[in-house]
């Protein structure tokens, strides 16, 4: 089956089509991307140093029947299209922005005369790391992943969420007051640094040197008893230190150390309450998602603590890190495997499909 995937939690407008198909003799579902376009507005938010919703709104109207258009050429060249379900996000989010989605996916729906399915976008990040993963689709047998622990840190989101079996999750914890990605964004325009600020952060720690720094941040509530995540305070103590020291914020040296010491604060917190979580409820594997996580020290970190703890690690390509509809579209294809066909028949935005 075919299935279209549309994605505008945020600010990114983004439509795939995959190709999903099962072998019976081996019970094995194999994914082919046809096709995967994403629309930024990186460049139009910039100015402001975050996304502005409504702005985002509108980008979001412009350009969803440009890239549908393109994603169906390029899956499809000549040929007629073959769609047989359309995923769609339909929360957490801005809710402007994925009621742009939702319309459009429902105007889509009956033109074509197919099923819609809505998409939890944390549920999302989480499968996407199965589109290089073989799997028995057809009875749904992960003994060999289950239990698992899934990290899900962007702009938006920071949690940690027990995974029993595929739809049944637990949230162990999550923020507190900001998201480590919103964290990175404000703490890079306190060093003048450009937007979205975790790129921006990630490219000056690696300039910076590595010994031994005189900048010293905290780590917000990483060993309190709970799961919970603050980065509020990491964002307030490098905006006082760097009011207190104007004179070396123009220094290269002194940007690129605060930067490297922000960065090391954050994944310090991030892998120490995953590891704790992991080794608390015995898991076998853990997962990643959310733009945060293209971080390559952060990916690197997770690594060397997977291997110390002999645990299972996923990580999805970088280029599905960040929002995009591939992690909808194969969202659908494992909701539309759970509910057997039976739609849903109301779709709303920030709606069902909750993680509980």
């Amino acid at each position: 089956m075919n299935i279209l995937g549309i994605e505008t939690s945020c600010d990114d407008t983004g439509i795939s089509i995959i190709k999903c198909e099962t072998k019976s003799e081996k019970r094995k579902a194999i994914f082919d991307i046809l096709s995967n376009v994403v629309s930024s507005q990186t460049k139009i938010h910039a100015q402001y140093g975050g996304v502005y919703p409504m702005l985002a709104k509108r980008e979001h109207e412009k350009n969803l029947p440009i890239v549908y258009k393109t994603a169906i050429k390029r899956a499809f060249g000549r040929k007629k299209p073959q769609l047989d379900l359309i995923a769609v996000t339909n929360g957490p989010g801005l809710e402007p922005c994925l009621w742009q989605g939702i319309n459009f996916a429902k105007k889509l729906s009956e033109q074509l005369k197919i099923p819609i399915i809505p998409i939890n976008h944390i549920e999302a990040h989480i499968l996407v790391n199965f589109i290089n993963q073989d799997f028995q689709s057809s009875t749904f047998n992960f003994q060999r992943i289950f239990p698992a622990i899934a990290l899900i840190v962007s702009g938006g989101h920071t949690q940690l969420i027990l995974m029993k079996n595929f739809g049944k999750y637990k949230i162990l914890g999550e923020t507190l007051d900001d998201a480590a990605g919103e964290c990175f964004d404000k703490t890079a325009r306190v060093l003048g640094l450009s937007y979205p600020g975790g790129p921006a952060i990630e490219i000056e720690a690696s300039k910076a040197n590595r010994e031994p720094s005189s900048i010293s941040l905290p780590r917000p509530m990483i060993y309190q008893k709970n799961y919970n995540f603050s980065f509020s305070g990491l964002k307030t103590a490098v905006l006082y230190k760097v009011k207190n020291e104007k004179r070396k914020t123009k220094n290269e040296k002194y940007i690129q150390e605060m930067a490297l010491e922000i960065q090391n604060a954050t994944i310090n917190v991030l892998s120490y309450k995953t590891f704790k979580a992991a080794e608390e409820y015995q898991v076998k594997s853990i997962f990643l998602g959310g733009g945060v996580t293209a971080n390559k020290q952060l990916r690197k970190r997770f690594k060397q603590q997977a291997r110390k703890y002999k645990i299972k690690l996923f990580v999805p390509d970088k280029k599905y890190s960040t929002d995009n509809a591939v992690m909808t579209a194969i969202t659908g294809y494992f909701n539309w495997l759970k509910i057997k066909g039976k739609m849903p028949k109301n779709i709303e935005a920030n709606g069902n499909l909750r993680l509980k």
